[in-house]
């Protein structure tokens, strides 16, 4: 029905038409009652059952980026009136990704609340001073309501179709079953607009413009070479293709940093055509040398080892590997070694088309290995030249001889696998690759970090582990005094078990004065110092920096989500990737257990707990968890049985464990005097158990004081 000004609704006065809001006709109105302005969408009947639909999916949110409703009537929505104007393009890179951030955030609290929109376009989003205002839910679909078809939903009214279809997923324009990839691949769409100022697919009519969603791909984006894999990911035709969910969105958008576009390029590892397995740590170590080498080359960003050897013998396209790791630049090849002779091929490609860009053969003495590694990264690094524009590789700082590296390499291995026995392993590598080579820095400072991820993970008192961290490293940069890995594991140590803030910052801001960055000190400085600090923001921020450097790496994932959680948002998606790269790292557990008991998913927290003790039985603060998980879930006698493991002594760092359970029993007091032993333990892993969101309630009790006090907070750091 049409509204003249004048005309009233309730307690609503009428002033002036707005304009058409998707099923209905949307007013200026004032509320008599509250004194304030607001919009008021007034129905069709032939809309109506949505209508309620849509009045009940903004009734389910409350988040700054989403219009707010006020009020409902028989056929009106009351809402909040928004001083803006629909988004349009073309913008800037940096005006886009601080307005895309905001839309992902809208539609990530959406996606929790289980809506997807469904009619995600530009002119359901409005700009203003503060940012964006994410309109109409006349289309979103709750995840438990029930079943519509899609196909429904897609002809409803051709006027607003053809203005639609361009956004639409391809199985929504196919009247198929739609879920938040849907949301997604528009959102996609919408970016691709914002930076091109034009649809990425165009058609005369409804017909072709549907079309163009099914069968064609949008014309390359030139304007934005940062957020060109972004947009190309969302707009995958196939759902399993594209991101999984707005979070893995916003995170790849908070790593874009605009203006660069600097070449990137990973290096997969050679493939061992020696027919010996045992070759294989050569192939591997020329091909670590080769990263190594490249990341030393200004202006190239290079994928680190762990994200890049997730490929290893997987038969799979180029461009989804490069998609998936974020570069422009593949580079692959092999190794053959027969006797003392080597026989290496490399090959670089560009990702985007698939072709050649460079290749090579060299056949050399073995003792020459060195020199073809060197040779290589200049060969690449010319052949990058015309997007480089910078000087040359740095030199080598030193050449380890070849069994050293081989040693090295097979330790690092170890090290990064955290059960008690890989530890040893990794001792003995490490050890040999020592006395291989006593000038080769990287072993020391590698099994300085083995000795504290031991005191990390519940295997060796920190009393013990600790000084044995700060004398490998600082024998380490006794051989090399720019080690940022060494200067790094220091700042930890300050930072976890001396609680020396300023000494920690300072090891860190020589780490971090590196470029580029290694992804191990950006870890390291988010995990042992800004999230200690609760600096959630810049810990989120340098976590994912180090996701964008080595997307592979399952720790990295966990790390994130825990900066997530400890800023307020939700971090298990990013839990859930690191158990899609590896299933067998308990820490992904432990950290997914106490997410889900905090949000009173007991039966997930139950399972996960389960999963972790499994996995890590010696862990007193997975025993804690599992204990205090069953409590919540009406198993007390099990618990006991577990809190009796604690209290006899079989798990170190009780006091941690037995604080981890009374937390989450909510037994603040007994939980802090628990904490006030670990800390007198230097327990290092209780400091990020008092960053679980289960620990608010002690940081807010009079307990938090003085345990800041023995920790050497400041004040602010709550």
């Amino acid at each position: 029905m049409a509204l003249a000004a004048g005309d009233k609704l309730g307690p609503y006065e009428i002033i002036a038409p707005i304009g058409a809001g998707g099923m209905g006709e949307v007013y200026r109105a004032r509320d008599s009652r509250l004194g304030r302005y607001v919009a008021i969408k007034v129905a069709t009947e032939r809309f109506s059952d949505r209508f309620e639909r849509e009045a009940q999916a903004i009734a389910a949110l409350n988040h700054p980026n989403i219009c707010q409703i006020y009020d409902v009537g028989a056929n009106y929505l009351v809402m909040e009136l928004i001083d803006g104007t629909p988004l349009k393009g073309p913008l800037s890179v940096e005006t886009a990704v601080l307005l895309a951030l905001q839309i992902t955030s809208a539609l990530e609290e959406a996606h929790r609340k289980g809506i997807t929109h469904r009619d995600l376009k530009p002119s359901n989003i409005l700009v203003t001073r503060e940012g964006i205002k994410l309109l109409d839910f006349g289309l979103a679909k709750r995840e438990h309501a029930a079943a519509e078809s899609d196909a429904t939903v897609t002809l409803t009214q051709v006027g607003t179709v053809l203005g639609t279809a361009a956004y639409m997923s391809p199985e929504q324009a196919s009247g198929k079953q739609t879920d938040v990839r849907s949301d997604i691949f528009s959102f996609g769409a919408v970016l691709y607009e914002m930076l091109s100022g034009h649809r990425a697919f165009r058609g005369d009519t409804l017909g072709a413009t549907m079309a163009a969603v099914l069968r064609d791909e949008p014309r390359p984006l030139h304007a934005a070479p940062e957020l060109a894999p972004i947009i190309t990911r969302c707009l995958r035709k196939s759902p399993a293709d594209r991101f999984q969910s707005m979070t893995e969105v916003k995170t790849s958008l908070t790593a874009v940093r605009p203006g660069e576009s600097a070449p990137s390029i990973a290096v997969l590892p050679f493939a061992n055509m020696s027919g010996d397995k045992e070759q294989e740590y050569f192939s591997d170590g020329l091909t670590e040398e080769i990263i190594n080498a490249l990341a030393q080359i200004p202006g190239l960003k290079v994928t680190a080892r762990t994200s890049a050897f997730a490929f290893r013998g997987k038969e799979q396209d180029i461009t989804r590997i490069a998609e998936a790791l974020h570069v422009g630049t593949i580079l692959e090849g092999s190794v053959r070694k027969a006797g003392n002779r080597i026989r290496v091929t490399a090959e670089l490609i560009n990702a985007t088309d698939g072709y050649h860009i460079w290749s090579q053969r060299y056949d050399r003495q073995l003792e020459d290995v060195f020199a073809v590694q060197d040779e290589m990264a200049a060969a690449i690094a010319a052949a990058l030249r015309v997007k480089l524009s910078v000087e040359p590789a740095a030199v080598r700082r030193h050449t380890p001889i070849i069994p050293a590296h081989e040693a090295y390499l097979r330790g690092m291995h170890y090290v990064l696998n955290p059960t008690p026995a890989s530890f040893s392993h990794a001792k003995q590598h490490l050890e040999q690759a020592i006395a291989l080579d006593p000038g080769f820095a990287l072993p020391y400072s590698m099994l300085g970090r083995g000795y504290f991820a031991r005191a990390y993970y519940g295997l060796l008192p920190a009393g013990e582990a600790m000084p044995l961290v700060r004398r490998e490293a600082q024998t380490a940069l006794d051989i090399d005094s720019s080690l940022p890995e060494a200067q790094g594991l220091l700042g930890s140590v300050a930072a976890v078990y001396d609680y020396d803030w300023k000494l920690a910052e300072h090891y860190y801001q020589l780490a971090m004065a590196h470029e580029p960055v290694p992804a191990l000190v950006r870890f390291s400085y988010a995990a042992s110092y800004l999230l200690n600090l609760g600096r959630s923001l810049d810990a989120t921020h340098q976590m994912a920096l180090a996701v964008r450097d080595d997307p592979l790496n399952g720790l990295y994932h966990v790390m994130l989500g825990m900066c997530l959680e400890a800023s307020g948002k939700d971090g298990s998606e990013e839990l859930r990737r690191a158990v899609e790269l590896d299933d067998n790292h308990f820490l992904t557990f432990l950290v997914l257990g106490w997410i889900n008991a905090s949000r009173g998913r007991i039966a997930e927290a139950l399972a996960a707990a389960e999963r972790a003790y499994s996995l890590a039985p010696w862990r007193s603060g997975a025993i804690g968890e599992l204990a205090g998980v069953l409590v919540l879930s009406g198993n007390r006698d099990r618990a006991q049985g577990l809190l009796d493991k604690l209290g006899s002594g079989q798990a170190y760092g009780a006091s941690h464990g037995l604080a981890t359970f009374h937390l989450l029993c909510s037994d603040i007091d007994r939980a802090a005097d628990w904490v006030e032993k670990a800390i007198e333990e230097r327990d290092p892993s209780v400091l990020h158990s008092l960053r679980a969101p289960y620990a608010q309630p002690l940081r807010s009790s009079r307990h938090w004081p003085k345990l800041a006090k023995l920790m050497n907070l400041p004040p602010e750091a709550l």
